[in-house]
């Protein structure tokens, strides 16, 4: 069992700041602008913690809220895995706020393999591994748990890039909530798991992705697929052309021993407190289910998508979306909200493996203790 970052956390008492979004831009050059006053010294005081404290702070993103802390830091990563109980063998994806900056941030060059999908998905919810520099690297290997490549991703979300940009560090950032528990979407859910345990939480309002990023692997032949997120396997395939067109896509969880190059590969993820239930094809299943098991007394939630109604279901039922889109955006958020009513089972309907289904589906089957 891999050992986690548990010794005695920092207390906090926790904050949280409002930003604005559409009050940051940058420009073709990257410079960046601020109208809003409020939201500029914000911003300032969380990249302040960032740059010259080993402290952390959590912040939106596209895709989730990510916990943030210097990638050249080995105290500020060490709080990130404290505060979050993660364990120390799950590397961290590194962010960045400009292309430039994998230049003067690593002394490396982007392998040419990654260039048409970075043009098209960057900035964005597509996260690339590249090799590190071992003669000249500040990178702390705690955010690669000792493998010779780093993940790395340039976040669309103008929250995101500016405080990267401010802070003037990558920034590793991992979803920012505790760990094994559903990814946050907003600042709500960031101060539920961390509250106490990390000083600043940025409210920037809901995330619009809802699951994490892709991960590819371009340095192996054939390239792989090593986390479905929010570019999909289909897109991957199309924009990258001929030397993406053999794609591999890694199984769903490692082995427990096995090391991995990106997070998500291990362990149990996305999980609520209560027992989660895939329905497929049928959602009639569910009552010979209940039945069966003599669970009539429990407390249940349905999470529909685009088949079932749960018309006849003796519970909470709540409809997802129709659209996969949709579905992404709100999975986690409604994962939160249904356990938070202390329901004691929640049946969710799967969606097909198609588009972003592969993503959400591969975040329900880590979430899910069985499927009927």
């Amino acid at each position: 069992m891999a050992r986690r970052m548990s010794s005695a956390i920092p207390q906090f008492q926790t904050e949280i700041l409002p930003v604005s979004k559409s009050a940051i831009y940058f420009d073709q050059n990257d410079k960046l602008t601020i109208s809003d006053s409020s939201t500029k010294s914000n911003l300032e005081k969380a990249a302040k913690i960032l740059g010259s404290s080993d402290q952390v702070v959590a912040f939106p993103t596209e895709t989730v809220y990510g916990l943030g802390g210097s990638s050249f830091n080995d105290e500020s990563i060490k709080n990130i895995y404290k505060a979050k109980n993660r364990p120390a063998d799950n590397p961290l994806i590194t962010h960045i706020s400009s292309k430039s900056q994998i230049k003067s941030f690593f002394n490396i060059d982007i392998p040419e393999i990654y260039l048409p999908l970075i043009e098209k998905f960057w900035p964005g919810p597509l996260t690339i591994l590249l090799p590190i520099d071992q003669s000249n690297t500040r990178l702390s290997k705690l955010t690669t748990a000792n493998q010779p490549t780093f993940a790395v991703r340039l976040p669309s979300h103008p929250i995101a890039r500016a405080l990267i940009h401010l802070s003037q560090v990558p920034i590793a950032a991992p979803s920012a909530n505790a760990s094994t528990r559903p990814s946050p979407t907003m600042a709500s859910h960031v101060f539920h798991d961390l509250n106490g345990k990390i000083p600043l939480i940025l409210d920037g309002g809901p995330s619009n992705v809802g699951v994490e990023s892709t991960v590819v692997d371009g340095l192996s032949d054939p390239p792989m697929l090593l986390r479905p997120g929010g570019v999909s396997l289909e897109e991957i395939v199309r924009v990258g052309g001929q030397k993406w067109a053999n794609i591999r896509v890694a199984k769903r969880v490692a082995d427990e021993n096995e090391p991995v190059k990106t997070p998500g590969m291990k362990y149990k993820h996305y999980s609520p407190t209560a027992k989660v239930i895939l329905v497929e094809s049928d959602e009639s299943k569910i009552g010979k289910f209940i039945e069966h098991n003599g669970l009539q007394q429990k407390k249940m939630a349905f999470l529909t998508c685009q088949s079932f109604k749960g018309e006849d279901f003796n519970g909470i039922v709540e409809n997802l979306g129709k659209e996969k889109e949709e579905i992404s955006a709100n999975l986690f958020n409604y994962l939160r909200n249904i356990d938070e009513m202390g329901v004691d089972l929640i049946f969710v309907e799967t969606v097909d493996e198609k588009d972003e289904g592969l993503a959400i589906m591969n975040r329900l089957k880590k979430a899910a203790s069985e499927t009927i």
